[in-house]
């Protein structure tokens, strides 16, 4: 292990660590969803170690995000370890491309010159205005920085400088340079001209991704074809055919022989055809890295078109167009020769304020379409032309206005009469047979026209270029040559095509036009849907109609309590997947009604859209219609809840925001406003209290505090804005560094928040037995409060015993966690003398908190009056048999028990055996976790096959009599997670036969399997990692092909860990093999030293920990 430093610190860590420090360490890792806690909980510090290196989350060169984790536990001595290895790694240096010594040099060096050649007369002059032949720009004088954003899932979103910032660790969190970078911007962001600007750059060494690739690919994946190579395309679009010595083959050579320093530059992954995305094209196996896997790529595209069915991308940026700051100079710059248009364009949208950095903003909302650099630049074309065809907010009359512009110029340079409404005929009726073509290329996915078939049809197309709204030009590819119309923008061909639509709807119904037959198809056709509906009012009803009926179709299934921001209950991912896709459906129709403001339209988005659930960051073109659809939506077509998130806001701005947009009162309006990461740095104003007070009598407000609060000054300041907010009903404070003296402002301003419903205070463990002293006085002030979080405070039965008696106010609590404390079984008998008057208690958390036999006995008569509690976590106590034995002679009185906790308790057997007995009473049980115990095959067999019963709620649904259903068997259909490895007596035989059983549990979304996990502590290196010391449980290959057989027949399956067993190579196959069929089955985690020695461990679901 000497040539490895990294497996020698995590080994030396996994073996050192006290039970508190790795009870901490999966906690912090856990907690901060840096790992899956189901992963971390069974984990040690080596296999944890190992997951973040494998998730890119420890990589070369920086072990920043271990050391901070080993100084949070207290272990310094490691921390500084790691980040001495850290040093090491820093020292490699890659070898330069065309380095001395390469046979190929030469011949690089010519590829290299003639794709650099290629780039500056292609890409360096552009005519962003195909109806003026007079316009040419250069792009380095005209390009303006666009607005990046960064985004991960659950972290801030940050604004870049340029790609190069996604190389610095420090930036993006990563320890080495991404493969694969995604561009996402909406139609007209940008995309294209940003990457254009970059390949350009890059081949000129001007930025660190040219600097760190010397072969830099620009390739257009319009033109892209089904069955090309990647050295195709490479010649096809980057290189002058006549460069000498440079062909396919030699292009394929290079790249091989310089694999590590190509970058490729993927321009719009959204037009690259449905056959060129197939399986087995070279594109997606570009991206999947089976082509090329040391390459690095960045590509663009639309929002959600796919990219992500063949790679996750270690980057994800948004083009979030241009700030205000960035659209003053692009203003500047297009009307160069002419500042006095620019500055009272300026003048008239924009307000600047000269301070010591100067602000800029957009004064009126309704123009924000204009951040779009698109649209931004024809809105400059119309100022240029007719000021007065400027002031639009919607993107159809913004093109309706350049269209009628375009019509008017010809008209002029014709002689031709433009009439006082509408088009002349001749131009109106080629208008709408190019919208007819158009609407047909949208469809296939396509954007350019090939002229023979515009011929075919007998268009005017001559006419069409004299407009200027398509160009004639020669293909950019040298593989497919032919003459072709290509328009401006892919956003005019379907402006043209929504046009069609809107006039074709006369005669025909919009699901024939269009093929609406899924959601899936509506994202395809976005924006072409908005320009119909923006074209006409009866087109915008039809289409909402529509909408609203695959609305119905597609989310009936979402109850409103998937919409809750945490649940205690599983979610399955197909529900996960469906809100996330109602979020963008609903951002949808609210661009629908952006462009077509009407009552009839409103009525139909408010059949479509049940809930209204977005994220106030990125509200800015629908800003409008959530605005109008505020001032004027019915009582009686009110949503059933309005949900509007933020994160790493002031409060206060986000209070005045929503102000702005609720101008008139709204009685009955649920609106739950969740701010995550907020900060307080300036009070509420009262009027803006006074206002959301009147309006919004239904306010719900949810706040998640980000910083310290470790003095009482800063608390008090906290609390000063805390007590002006209205609706105020949830107060998360857990990881905020709460002292008992920085608790104390906060408890005293509990009287001027009497409403509040929530509060976690959890993982503040300076807290301890003084902060609950303080917390019990203020209890009294929030009798509403219905859940409360006290979980890792450091509280002992002392604190336990002095807070139980002022919780008697909390009548109506449904939320205890009391998790990771030690109370034991002295402060537990506290918490049962107050226990009983929960009624309403639906989740109780109390594991790791030193439970014994003993104090179970003590529990139990207590926990019988909480007859609607749905989740019990005793996890971490070892109560033992006996105390189980006194949970399952209560259980029958807990029928609504869905979640039941029992992992690492000491449990055998004989208390399985009551438990069996208990379970047909829980016929509501959708998550069981026996794991890390002392169960044998015996009782693990026994549980199983009881498990596989029907519950009574099955039998109701489908009795035995049912004709319909004779020749089915019934099966347990509730049971969603079950969790039954690591039991020390459990063989190879026993989880054979649970294979067998376990195809009765159809509803399965997680199953644990694995094998006890050996004790590494006492091995050495060498021993720990070869396994000569201890043996693992082995399914052999009739257990495993029963387990591969039975996984088709769990649909629903996600989550399957089969880690510390060993399989014979065959049968490991099988299984690994039905998992990768498996259509829902993501994760398949196995330990890694236990792979058979000729394994194929190449499948996407294999986890390797």
């Amino acid at each position: 292990m000497a040539d490895n430093p990294r497996q020698d610190l995590y080994l030396e860590i996994s073996r050192n660590l006290v039970d508190q420090e790795l009870t901490d360490l999966r906690n912090y890792v856990s907690g901060a969803k840096i790992l899956p806690a189901r992963f971390v909980q069974h984990a040690d510090a080596h296999q944890i170690c190992n997951r973040l290196e494998k998730e890119q989350k420890l990589k070369p060169g920086d072990l920043s995000l271990l050391a901070d984790l080993l100084r949070k536990i207290g272990r310094h001595d490691y921390a500084e370890q790691a980040e001495k290895i850290t040093e090491d790694e820093r020292k490699e240096v890659p070898v330069p491309v065309g380095a001395a010594g390469s046979e190929s040099a030469s011949l690089t060096e010519a590829f290299q010159k003639s794709v650099k050649t290629y780039y500056e007369l292609k890409l360096s002059h552009f005519k962003p205005l195909i109806w003026n032949d007079n316009f040419t720009l250069t792009l380095s004088d005209t390009f303006t920085q666009l607005e990046l954003i960064q985004t991960q899932a659950g972290k801030q979103r940050k604004e870049l400088k340029s790609l190069d910032d996604l190389f610095k660790p420090d930036v993006t969190g990563l320890t080495k340079a991404p493969r694969c970078i995604l561009i996402e911007g909406e139609a007209g962001g940008g995309k294209t001209t940003f990457l254009s600007k970059e390949a350009l750059d890059a081949v000129s060494r001007k930025t660190e991704l040219g600097r760190q690739h010397g072969i830099v690919l620009l390739i257009r994946l319009r033109e892209v074809r089904e069955g090309e190579t990647i050295e195709e395309m490479v010649w096809d679009q980057c290189v002058d055919e006549t460069t000498e010595g440079i062909d396919v083959q030699s292009i394929r050579a290079i790249l091989q022989k310089n694999s590590s320093c190509v970058l490729f530059l993927l321009d719009g992954y959204d037009e690259l055809r449905p056959e060129a995305r197939a399986a087995g094209q070279a594109i997606p196996k570009l991206l999947s890295g089976k082509l090329y896997p040391n390459s690095t790529i960045v590509i663009t595209s639309r929002p959600s078109a796919g990219v992500q069915q063949h790679t996750w991308p270690d980057c994800h940026v948004h083009i979030r167009g241009f700030s205000p700051e960035h659209m003053v100079k692009y203003v500047r710059k297009y009307f160069i020769s002419n500042p006095e248009l620019a500055e009272d364009f300026i003048g008239k949208y924009f307000t600047i304020i000269p301070i010591i950095e100067q602000k800029i903003f957009l004064k009126d909302q309704k123009l924000s379409l204009i951040q779009t650099p698109m649209f931004l630049m024809l809105v400059c074309v119309l100022w240029e032309e007719d000021q007065e065809m400027v002031s639009t907010g919607t993107m159809t009359g913004l093109y309706d206005n350049l269209l009628t512009c375009l019509v008017r110029k010809h008209c002029k340079r014709e002689g031709v009469d433009m009439p006082t409404e509408g088009l002349p005929t001749e131009v109106a009726e080629s208008l709408l047979q190019l919208g007819k073509l158009a609407l047909e290329v949208v469809l296939r996915n396509e954007t350019l026209l090939d002229l023979t078939e515009v011929k075919e049809e007998k268009v005017n197309w001559e006419l069409l270029l004299k407009l200027g709204v398509v160009s004639l030009e020669d293909s950019s590819s040298k593989l497919h040559p032919r003459k072709q119309l290509n328009f401006s923008h892919k956003t005019m061909q379907e402006f043209l095509a929504g046009r069609y639509v809107a006039h074709a709807l006369l005669n025909q119904g919009i699901a024939e036009l269009l093929q609406l037959t899924s959601i899936t198809k509506v994202f395809e056709l976005n924006n072409l849907l908005q320009f119909t509906c923006g074209c006409d009012s009866r087109a915008a009803q039809a289409v909402m109609e529509e909408l609203s009926n695959l609305s119905k179709k597609e989310f009936s299934h979402l109850q409103p309590e998937f919409f809750q921001e945490k649940s205690h209950l599983p979610v399955k991912l197909e529900i996960t997947n469906s809100i996330e896709t109602y979020k963008r459906f609903m951002l949808l129709c609210l661009d629908v009604l952006n462009e077509r403001k009407e009552p009839d339209v409103l009525q139909a988005v408010s059949r479509a859209l049940p809930v209204i659930i977005m994220d106030l960051r990125s509200l800015r073109t629908q800003h409008a219609a959530l605005k109008y659809y505020l001032e004027n939506i019915q009582s009686s077509h009110l949503p059933d809840r309005m949900i509007l998130e933020s994160s790493y806001v002031e409060v206060s701005k986000a209070l005045q925001y929503l102000e702005k947009i609720v101008t008139t009162p709204i009685p009955g309006l649920k609106v739950d406003l969740r701010l995550q990461y907020v900060t307080f740095d300036s009070p509420v104003p009262d009027k803006t209290v006074q206002h959301l007070q009147q309006c919004l009598p239904g306010l719900r407000v949810d706040l998640k505090l980000s910083g310290q609060f470790d003095s009482p000054d800063k608390t008090a300041r906290m609390v000063s804005v805390l007590k002006k907010v209205p609706g105020l009903r949830a107060l998360d404070l857990s990881l905020t560094g709460l002292t008992p003296s920085s608790l104390q402002p906060l408890v005293q301003g509990f009287s001027h928040m009497s409403l509040l419903e929530e509060l976690d205070l959890s993982w503040n463990h300076d807290l301890g037995d003084a902060g609950m002293e303080v917390l019990q006085v203020g209890l009294s002030s929030v009798p509403h409060l219905a859940v409360l979080c006290l979980g890792r405070v450091n509280m002992t039965a002392v604190g336990m015993s002095s807070l139980a008696p002022y919780m008697h106010h909390l009548v109506g609590l449904r939320e205890l966690d009391l998790t990771y404390n030690k109370i034991g079984d002295t402060g537990l008998e506290s918490l049962t003398t107050i226990l009983p008057i929960f009624t309403a208690m639906q989740v109780l958390g109390l594991c790791n908190i030193g439970i014994s036999p003993t104090g179970m006995r003590t529990l139990v008569p207590a926990l019988c009056q909480l007859t609607r509690l749905i989740k019990l976590n005793i996890l971490g106590n070892d109560i033992g048999d006996p105390g189980l034995e006194c949970l399952a002679a209560i259980l029958h009185h807990l029928t609504a028990m869905k979640v039941l906790h029992l992992y690492k308790t000491g449990i055998s057997d004989r208390g399985i055996s009551s438990l069996i007995k208990a379970l047909p009473h829980l016929v509501q049980l959708q998550v069981l976790n026996v794991g890390f115990n002392n169960i044998g095959d015996s009782g693990i067999v026994s549980l199983v096959q009881t498990l596989c019963q029907p519950s009574s709620l099955d039998m109701e649904q489908n009795p035995p009599g049912d004709k319909s259903l004779t020749t089915a068997p019934h099966y347990n259909t509730t049971l969603q997670e079950l969790y039954i490895g690591r039991s020390r007596g459990v063989t190879g035989a026993g989880l054979g036969r649970v294979a067998q059983l376990i195809s009765a549990l159809p509803a399965l979304t997680s199953l644990d399997m694995c094998g006890y996990p050996w004790d590494t502590a006492h091995l050495s290196d060498t021993a720990a990692m070869s396994g000569s010391m201890f043996t693992p449980v082995h399914l052999p290959d009739t257990a495993a092909m029963a387990l591969a057989e039975a996984l088709p027949r769990l649909p629903a399956l996600e989550w399957l860990d089969l880690e510390y067993v060993t399989m014979e190579p065959a049968g490991f196959q099988a299984v690994v093999q039905a998992a990768e069929e498996h259509p829902t089955l993501e994760e398949l985690c196995y330990t890694r030293e236990l792979v058979p020695e000729v394994a194929d461990t190449t499948a996407s679901c294999l986890e390797l920990v």
